[in-house]
C-alpha cells in the first residue's frame, strides 16, 4: 500500500535584523524538525529544501490601508486584521511603532522573494494562537508553552528548543491547521492566520491551493 506525501509547512519566527536569532520550522504531518537561522538567503535555502504547501511567517505582511510604506506616519496605524485581534482581547504591537517596522520590512521583502520562488507566505502571529488554544507564550512560560504543543499532537521538539523556535513551531500548526479546514484568515487574504474555534472552522475539504478570502 502506497503511502501518501506528508503535508509540509513551514513556520519562521522572523528576527527584525539579519543579526538577530530567526525560529524556523519544517512541520511534517505532526513532526516538527526546528532551528535557528540568521540570514535571507539561510531561510529561504530552508524553504527551498523544505518544499511547503505553505510558509507561516510570524512577521506583519501586510500594511494599513493608505500607507505605501511603513514609515509613513500620516495615515492610520492599524490593519483591520489588528482591529479584529483587538476584538478578540488578544494582546500586539501595531507595525507602525519602534522595532515593528524595521520586522515588517523584512516580512513584505521576504514574502516577495518567496513568492518569486512559488511560496506562498501568509502572516501568522503565534501569541494569538497561543491564546486561542489556552497555551502560555513563550516569554512567560517557555516549558509550559513546549508542553503544550506537544498536547496538541507536535512531536520533535526538545527541551532545549529556543522561544523563537517554539514560535517558529506554533505558526507551522496554525498552516497545518488551516490547510485541515480548522483555521481562518482574519480579515482576508492580507490578514492574519489564526487557528479556528468549532463554529468558524472551514469544511475538511479546503482547497490547499490557497484562495483565502473568506
Amino acid at each position: 500500500m502506497t503511502q501518501s506525501a506528508p503535508l509540509v509547512v513551514v513556520g519562521i519566527d522572523l528576527a527584525g535584523s539579519p543579526k538577530r536569532p530567526t525560529g524556523i520550522c519544517v512541520l511534517r504531518n505532526l513532526i516538527a524538525e526546528t532551528h535557528v537561522l540568521f540570514s535571507d538567503e539561510d531561510i529561504l535555502g530552508f524553504v527551498k529544501e523544505a518544499r511547503p504547501t505553505l510558509v507561516s511567517i510570524d512577521a506583519p505582511l501586510s500594511l494599513p490601508n493608505g500607507r505605501r510604506t511603513v514609515h509613513d506616519r500620516s495615515r492610520e496605524h492599524l490593519r483591520e486584521c489588528d482591529r479584529e485581534l483587538l476584538r478578540r482581547g488578544i494582546r500586539f504591537s501595531p507595525i507602525t511603532l519602534g522595532p515593528m517596522r524595521m520586522l515588517t520590512e523584512r516580512g513584505l521583502a521576504l514574502k516577495k522573494r518567496l513568492a518569486t520562488m512559488g511560496h506562498q507566505a501568509v502572516e501568522c502571529y503565534p501569541g494569538a494562537a497561543q491564546d486561542l488554544w489556552g497555551i502560555p507564550r513563550q516569554h512567560k512560560d517557555r516549558l509550559g508553552l513546549l508542553n503544550g504543543l506537544r498536547k496538541l499532537g507536535l512531536r520533535g521538539l526538545k527541551k532545549t528548543s529556543t522561544g523563537d523556535e517554539l514560535d517558529a513551531a506554533t505558526a507551522a500548526l496554525v498552516g497545518r491547521w488551516f490547510l485541515l479546514g480548522q483555521g481562518l484568515m482574519l480579515r482576508g487574504t492580507t490578514g492574519i492566520l489564526t487557528p479556528a474555534t468549532t463554529s468558524e472552522a472551514r469544511p475538511k475539504n479546503v482547497n490547499t491551493r490557497l484562495k483565502l478570502n473568506r
